[in-house]
């Protein structure tokens, strides 16, 4: 076999004589896609957060934000899965420079993301493999945005309070169903005090802008037809969505779960039917 050359998204070249057989994966959803591709008995190491029941008996290397780098290496793993907004850049510092072959992802899109998971397919040397390709080819097939019918607020975190803006994964899966994002233009600005128009703002340099921190009476202003609410990153209580709801009081409030927004790859592919039946009923 070839081997197989590719970019992750950070833009390294990454090169595999022969497909990976020891898989670490320190992204949930990426957990999902090897297993969803048929390589779960290639997983030799995960998050605490990758409940995939076919992953219960891999041993876990921390949190996604708290990875230990040393029981990673321990495992001996020939790939790590990593993403850039899940992992922090110390673990990722720390096992490049342990010579582990990590392949790093940011997808924000829904198409990226399938795209993603045809990468890994082609990495773990699945050309053949039924099974991926048939679920690489549904994920392409679902890549059709709809025309906007209705627009929502979608709050990820109560205090401080913060949403997402267009170019995040979670606002593309909406646009996927034809569901507009209340605050899409909105970028998130430096200091916190511009973010909450009370100074001006400063060159945001080469930090995240896609989570802006909002007040309710912005909420207000913009407006929006439907409350999304996930339960995570942010499990909202009762007491979280009757502040929201009161400003927004003729827009109805659905739950859903966090994995639909915010899981890319293989989980994306049976989500965004669900979502569209729940904010559509």
């Amino acid at each position: 076999m070839p081997a197989q050359k590719l970019y992750d998204d950070l833009g390294r070249n990454l090169t595999f004589m022969t497909p990976p057989q020891r898989v670490v994966s320190l992204v949930p959803s990426d957990t999902y896609s090897v297993i969803a591709l048929g390589c779960a008995d290639r997983l030799v190491g995960r998050t605490t957060y990758c409940v995939s029941p076919e992953a219960a008996q891999v041993p876990t290397v921390g949190g996604t934000k708290d990875v230990d780098v040393d029981a990673v290496i321990a495992l001996s793993p020939q790939l790590v899965i990593a993403n850039q907004e899940e992992n922090t850049r110390a673990v990722l510092e720390g096992l490049a420079a342990a010579r582990i072959p990590v392949l790093v992802s940011l997808p924000r899109t829904v198409e990226q993301g399938v795209a993603h998971l045809a990468r890994m397919a082609r990495l773990l040397g699945l050309e053949k493999s039924a099974q991926a390709k048939d679920l690489v080819r549904r994920g392409y097939k679902l890549v059709q945005p709809k025309a906007t019918t209705r627009t929502a607020f979608v709050p990820i975190w109560m205090d401080p309070l913060m949403t997402l803006n267009a170019d995040t994964f979670g606002s593309d899966v909406l646009a996927q169903i034809g569901v507009a994002n209340a605050f899409g233009d909105r970028l998130r600005l430096y200091p916190l005090a511009a973010d909450l128009g009370k100074s001006s703002p400063q060159d945001a340099g080469e930090r995240d802008v896609r989570y802006p921190r909002i007040t309710l009476d912005e909420i207000a202003q913009r407006g929006a037809d439907v409350i999304i609410l996930p339960d995570e990153p942010h499990d909202f209580s009762a007491e979280d969505e009757a502040k929201i709801a009161a400003v927004l009081p003729h827009a109805p409030v659905v739950r859903v779960n966090g994995k639909d927004l915010f899981w890319y790859g293989a989980w994306t592919i049976d989500a965004l039917d669900r979502l569209a039946a729940q904010l559509f009923a």
